[in-house]
């Protein structure tokens, strides 16, 4: 290609590395290769710097969409803590020691006396407020206020270490 340094020139202007603008001339020689031979071509050169040109948006694109999506994953798994990335999960002994702690939690429930249990589910575990509580098991909201005490008092004994 007689336009070659000129190319070079052009390209290693726009993306100020010579390193990549020789990998855009090699991928233009490609492109240049591969074009129709009978081609009616008025201006060669203005086509050459055209291509030139689409080459390097084609390549600063395809840069820009990787270091996005490489962005986006460090963000979605990582965290970045004192210039380095950390795993934004809790360690494995922690996931473990927490489920332990949900299970004996799901036991000691299971386990309180049946009203005190029922009363301590629906305004805790589900939600309702007191009234609804009350209405819900057909007492009093004082017996509701009674049982959720003494629920929490039984629970907090059998899960205390």
């Amino acid at each position: 290609m007689e336009k070659r340094e000129n190319l070079l020139l052009f390209l290693a202007a726009r993306t100020r590395s010579l390193e990549s603008a020789e990998d855009l001339v090699q991928d233009l020689y490609l492109k240049i290769v591969a074009l129709d031979a009978g081609a009616d071509v008025r201006a060669p050169t203005a086509m050459l710097y055209r291509m030139a040109s689409n080459l390097l948006i084609d390549q600063v694109r395809s840069v820009q969409r990787s270091s996005r999506r490489s962005a986006e994953w460090r963000m979605d798994t990582r965290v970045i803590h004192g210039g380095e990335d950390v795993v934004d999960e809790p360690p494995a002994d922690e996931v473990v020691a927490g489920k332990q702690q949900v299970r004996l939690l799901t036991e000691a429930v299971a386990a309180l006396p049946p009203k005190m249990g029922q009363a301590f589910r629906l305004h805790k575990l589900e939600g309702l407020s007191q009234a609804q509580t009350a209405q819900a098991m057909g007492v009093s909201i004082k017996m509701v206020e009674q049982h959720i005490q003494a629920a929490i008092r039984h629970l907090t004994q059998r899960l205390r270490p």
